[in-house]
């Protein structure tokens, strides 16, 4: 009888039995494991305090820099366009998203792309009114020092030149390129040499992209009538001192604009 206990013992420690064992074996473990990981995943009364208490704060500190937030943007006035670097100054730049995206669900503000928004304009039959182009362009230089000269078409249309609103509309400046397209038209930042921006932000470098635009073959009597009509003395005879900055043919044309200069 003994004989046959020892005899089923040894057959227990087979390799054929203990192969079958193992699975049960790695099963058992899995599942302290398991045991294991749902207990340091669990939160007594103390920890659940402090997430709590974690939070509150967070949400508290972030209430002053949105106020201070919608407080610029309303000294600001409808009209506006900026993006989040307008606010760094107030709070960390996660605040500062965090902010404008509840501005933007309550509806008191705009996002017109990723990082642009504005506070928008409104007519009393129209409804919400498309941001500006220019106050567009000015937040999208990045930096107050940067300067822009409308070129191209856009130039043209801002002088009576051209009737045609383009779709596209460029902006010479010093800072770097840039582009974001807002509904169906594009704005454009283009990057060009200092000579170009020698007359930025005056009359006179509107004029020259203006003249650019149409070429020395289009420009006629009928355009320079029109600038001289548009522009008064003052503008005459800052077109007149820029002349050093202009191509020689627009140089030419200027020249004629302001004849009738007085004094």
């Amino acid at each position: 009888m003994l004989g046959h206990r020892e005899e089923t013992a040894r057959s227990d420690e087979t390799p054929g039995n203990a192969a079958r064992l193992q699975p049960m074996a790695d099963e058992s473990a899995k599942a302290q494991e398991t045991g294991t990981a749902r207990a340091s995943l669990s939160f007594g009364p103390k920890q659940i305090c402090g997430i709590i208490c974690f939070e509150h704060t967070m949400a508290t500190r972030q209430q002053p820099v949105e106020k201070a937030i919608v407080s610029r943007i309303f000294g600001h006035g409808r009209g506006w366009v900026f993006t989040p670097r307008h606010f760094l100054d107030l709070g960390p730049r996660p605040a500062v998203s965090s902010a404008l995206k509840r501005q933007t669900d309550t509806g008191r503000i705009r996002q017109l792309a990723r990082g642009l928004y504005d506070y928008p304009r409104e007519h009393p039959q129209l409804g919400r009114l498309a941001p500006d182009t220019d106050a567009v362009a000015r937040a999208l230089s990045g930096r107050d020092a940067v300067r822009l000269q409308p070129s191209g078409a856009y130039a043209a249309n801002l002088l009576g030149l051209s009737e045609q609103v383009p779709m596209k509309v460029v902006f010479l400046t010093d800072g770097p390129s840039r582009r974001v397209r807002i509904g169906r038209q594009e704005i454009v930042l283009r990057r060009t040499t200092p000579r170009n921006m020698a007359t930025a932000g005056r009359v006179s470098g509107l004029v020259t992209e203006a003249l650019r635009e149409l070429g020395p073959d289009h420009v006629d009597q009928a355009a320079v009538d029109l600038l001289r009509k548009r522009l008064d003395q003052s503008a005459k005879r800052r077109l007149l001192r820029d002349l050093p900055f202009a191509p020689a043919w627009v140089a030419a044309v200027m020249r004629k604009i302001a004849a009738d200069v007085e004094g």
